[in-house]
Order: structure tokens, then sequence, then C-alpha cells
């Protein structure tokens, strides 16, 4: 089968022909129709995570349909509309591929119905770890969330659902990312590149921010910048695990955040999006052989919004 495949940590990302995978017992074999984009690069981000069999299949979110089943009890059939979010690389299970195979209790779920098999695939992590960091920062109604990298994907659905629980949200961003925030719901935008972003947030919160969600910040000081706007009380989360090495104002608490997958709550976030309560924008749909450029654009900041890659197989494999 085709899959776009690193030979070795660090290497390219490239087209290759690898073997079509058998599911084993509790498992069922997908073929892959839409692959999400994956916006974080590969370099050391597996090191010392699982022993790696090369070549190594790129891709975690995926939507297609169950090929093929494993032995013993399982609660898919084939030719079931499925979509979800394997263990990526790390697990063996990458998805930028015709086929994978994954068990049946993982993060799969079924493709409700009024639900494009796109969006699906562009769902999962985007919108677990939305609704996880959510529940992590625990905003109420009326108090205010700053996330900082809005725009993308984490964050375009992190800003909706706090926009439907009454939270105030403040979206950080560059340029010109601002313009659809508002229609996402954010109360106001910050640019972080006119000028310092920390006078803008104090502008739009004078009493400081209930909660960060930093989901670009790389380094501590960067995370720490955004965190001095929080109140005493306040918490600070990153997605990139800089907040335990974070000189933190007295009063706030850091949380590194790390994802959760649940079989759940893909179905509870499908039905919000086949319901449209829940808009998850895709910037580009691209083949599959177009994957290592796409990922090479993202990896230099030339992406914005999601990008879903046409797996389809096309003729054997």
């Amino acid at each position: 089968m085709r899959a776009i495949a690193v030979s070795t940590l660090r290497a390219d990302p490239a087209l290759m022909v690898v073997p079509k995978p058998e599911p084993g017992p509790g498992e069922v074999r997908v073929r892959v129709e839409y692959a999400a984009l994956d916006r974080r690069p590969t370099d050391g981000a597996l090191d010392g995570l699982a022993p790696q069999a090369f070549p190594l299949v790129l891709g975690a979110d995926y939507a297609g349909r169950v090929d093929m089943i494993g032995s013993g009890d399982n609660r898919f059939r084939v030719g079931d509309h499925v979509f979800g979010r394997t263990g990526g690389p790390a697990a063996g299970a990458g998805t930028y591929c015709d086929y994978v195979c994954v068990p049946q209790d993982s993060a799969i779920a079924l493709v409700p119905r009024g639900l494009d098999a796109r969006i699906a695939a562009a769902l999962p992590s985007a919108g677990m770890a939305a609704a996880q960091i959510l529940e992590a920062v625990s905003p109420r109604g009326h108090e205010s969330l700053l996330i900082v990298g809005a725009a993308g994907g984490v964050g375009n659905c992190l800003t909706q659902l706090a926009k439907a629980r009454d939270v105030r949200v403040i979206a950080a961003v560059r340029g010109d990312e601002r313009a659809p925030m508002g229609s996402l719901g954010a109360a106001a935008t910050v640019d972080v590149t006119d000028g310092p972003a920390a006078d803008a947030i104090r502008a739009a919160c004078p009493d400081g921010v209930d909660a960060l969600a930093d989901l670009a910040s790389a380094t501590p000081e960067a995370f720490a910048a955004y965190a001095a706007t929080l109140r005493p009380g306040g918490i600070a989360l990153s997605t990139c695990g800089v907040a335990a090495g974070a000189a933190l104002p007295g009063g706030v608490r850091g949380i590194d955040f790390r994802l959760d997958p649940s079989p759940v709550l893909l179905d509870v976030l499908a039905a919000g999006a086949a319901d449209g309560v829940l808009r998850v924008p895709i910037e580009a749909e691209l083949p599959l052989e177009k994957a290592p450029q796409a990922w090479a654009e993202n990896r230099a900041g030339g992406a914005r919004g999601r990008t879903v890659l046409v797996v389809r197989e096309h003729g054997p494999c």
C-alpha cells in the first residue's frame, strides 16, 4: 500500500510502498479515505517513546470505512463509516496511508449521518484537545479565557466551545489570522505581531484574565509573559510542555496538557459538528502524494487552517 513515511527519525517524509497491515484480535482495519495533516514536525519528537520499526508511517487523525475485522468480539462491522485518532507513528499506527489497523476500543467512532468525511477526519485531535483543555482550565460563564495560537485547529474548536459556555474569549493570533476569530466567537482579538501583546490583553481585561490556554509558546519565557496577564488564582495551561519550567506569577497555577483520547468524546464532538454547532474550517484538500510538500510548509509556518489529505486507494497496492 502507499504511505507517507520516514526512513529514520528526523528524515524528510516521502511517499513509499509498505506492507498492508492485518488486523489482530479486537482490531479493525480501516481503508482510509481522508487524513488530517499533523502540524507538528517529527524532528526528535518520537525519541525514546517506543521501539521504532522503520519506515514509520506518519499521521494520527483519519476517516474511512472498516474493510476487515480481527478475531474476537467487535463493536464494528465491515462497511461502517468511521473516524478517529490512532496512537500515531509512535504506536506504529500512522494514517497517511491506504489502510490502518486500530483497536476497536480505542478512539474510533461511527461518522454520524450528515457529517462530511473531510470534517470527520479533521476533528479528532483538535476537537478532543479543545474539549479537554476547556475542562482543565474550568472557566465559568462570563469569565475570560486567553487563547494563544487561537487561529489553529485546536484554537478554532476551543474558541467555539468556550463561547458556547458563555466564556469571554480573547484570541491571541498573528496578523491576518484576526479576521475569522470574531465569527467563531472571540470577544476580542489581539495581534501578537503588533506591539507588546500583554498591553493589548490588559486593555481587553483590565482586571486580569481568568485562564490561559497557550497553544503556541515553545519556551517557558514566552509562556510566562502571557501568564503575567492572569489574575491571582488563575490557571495557565500549555500544550507545549513548558508550564512546569515557567516562572509564573504568585497565585497562578500552571498545567502541562496531555491529550486523553476517548471514543465517547468523539461521539459528542461529531454530533456537534453534524448539527453545525461546531465548525472545523478546512484550509486545503490535497492528494496523499502532496503530503511531504504540505508538511514542509507547515513546519515553515506557512499554513493557517486544517489541511486534509485525500487518501482513497487508487488501484491495487
